[in-house]
């Protein structure tokens, strides 16, 4: 990484960190004024799984990434954070609170319902319309460029499908209108959410999705990544795509600290920042302790166990690592409450906004996801043991303290009498979520 650049970075970090807040507690909220209310930021990265992300045991390359590592030091790093195997249940799962079996999105390609109550419906209703709320970005959720609009979102902009042939040569939806463009995706979804923070007068939810690092690998503009100049034909990056998976995250990192750093002293500090994965790495850049067939695609750990940073406003606990269990759905409450719309549990979701400043607050006692082929498989887990069930009726069932990353499956083996207990309370638990 250039001089330059890296001190660019450094400074954007240092500006923006030593801006937090105190948090408010839900009693001092005030849901009629704006004036007290934090701006919400969620940011999507796209196949970005454990063993790409700095600050994370797995995985031996990283990308260079201080805005992020700036929110891991000021905030919270989760340890036990799940989301789908892939993309469009994990995004509907945030949307709604529910889980796939309960919305009908199970798989790529499958559309949500517009007669689902989004999460900036729910804010806006709680909260007499006192947000903006945009959604920037990749949304693969339906082909319609007025979907969004309709679920309550006050502006889309962005990648309706779930991704691009060419970072550079895509199609770009924007007021309902789609149009070709040539701009870099990341760099123009962050021109993009510039540009509509800087028209709002009222406290904002903004959802930027952005579709990096996923497929197609590629050498990102050069200014925004450390990666070098590699050669760009396919054969190269076919033989060796993780500098290139890397470069593309690097560029995000860049980008993303370019939008904080367009932000007021004022706007930074009244921000809550969350940065999620919405499912593993591909096979194709998977790294140890993750192999190709447990990656993304899969509900195994390399698949569904994903990054999750929470930092700025609201957030005391600084520097830290959370091991509670999260589930994507979570975010729908989570984020309700952070807007000021009390809300513990709804549907499948149940809030840890507590765990922003409380490292004793509660949490759920189990996380759940699934996949749909051919029937939904699914996977749960409590604080130790995960279980597994396949369509096919098979079954696998691990200790996670003592096999984090799923190699000894305990079925056809004695279980002590805990583990089958557990094994006994997971099935239940899995039985009363899916019916």
């Amino acid at each position: 990484m250039s001089f330059k650049k890296c001190f660019f970075s450094t400074c954007i970090s240092l500006l923006f960190f030593s801006c937090s807040s105190p948090l408010l507690n839900d009693s001092d909220v005030d849901t009629t004024s704006t004036s007290t209310k934090p701006n919400i930021l969620l940011i999507i990265a796209d196949d970005m799984g454990l063993d790409a992300t700095p600050n994370y045991s797995e995985g031996t390359v990283k990308p260079n990434m201080p805005i992020l590592q700036g929110l891991m030091n000021s905030g919270i790093t989760f340890e036990n954070f799940w989301s789908y195997p892939v993309c469009s249940p994990t995004r509907a799962s945030i949307l709604t609170g529910k889980y796939g079996s309960k919305t009908g999105v199970l798989k790529v390609g499958d559309v949500i319902s517009t007669s689902e109550t989004s999460l900036q419906k729910y804010i806006n209703d709680g909260t007499s319309n006192a947000y903006a709320t945009a959604i920037i970005g990749k949304w693969h959720l339906s082909n319609s460029a007025t979907d969004p609009i309709t679920m309550g979102v006050d502006y889309y902009a962005g990648l309706l499908t779930g991704g691009v042939q060419s970072y550079t040569n895509w199609n770009l939806t924007e007021n309902g209108l789609t149009a070709n463009t040539t701009e870099y995706t990341t760099t123009k979804f962050t021109d993009l959410a510039i540009d509509w923070v800087d028209k709002q007068t009222k406290p904002w939810f903004l959802w930027l999705a952005y579709n990096a690092p996923h497929t197609p690998f590629h050498l990102a503009p050069t200014n925004l990544h450390s990666q070098g100049n590699l050669p760009t034909d396919a054969s190269s990056i076919d033989a060796n795509p993780t500098p290139y998976f890397m470069s593309a995250i690097e560029a995000m990192d860049s980008e993303i600290g370019r939008f904080i750093n367009s932000m007021t002293t004022e706007e930074k500090a009244n921000t809550i920042i969350v940065f999620i994965g919405d499912n593993g790495s591909p096979n194709q850049v998977a790294q140890s302790p993750y192999s190709r067939n447990k990656a993304k695609n899969t509900i195994y750990q390399g698949g569904v166990n994903v990054p999750m940073v929470v930092s700025g406003f609201g957030v005391s606990r600084t520097g830290v690592r959370e091991n509670a269990l999260i589930s994507t759905t979570d975010l729908f409450s989570t984020i309700a409450s952070m807007s000021g719309v009390s809300t513990f549990s709804r549907e499948n979701s149940t809030s840890f906004y507590s765990l922003l400043k409380d490292e004793n607050a509660s949490s759920r006692e189990y996380a759940y996801t699934e996949i749909s082929n051919n029937g939904i498989a699914y996977a749960i887990r409590n604080a130790t043991y995960k279980l597994i069930k396949f369509n096919n009726g098979s079954e696998e069932f691990y200790n996670l303290i003592t096999d984090a990353y799923e190699n000894n499956n305990l079925i056809g083996t004695t279980l002590t009498t805990e583990a089958s207990n557990a094994k006994a309370a997971l099935e239940a638990e899995a039985d009363r979520i899916r019916n």
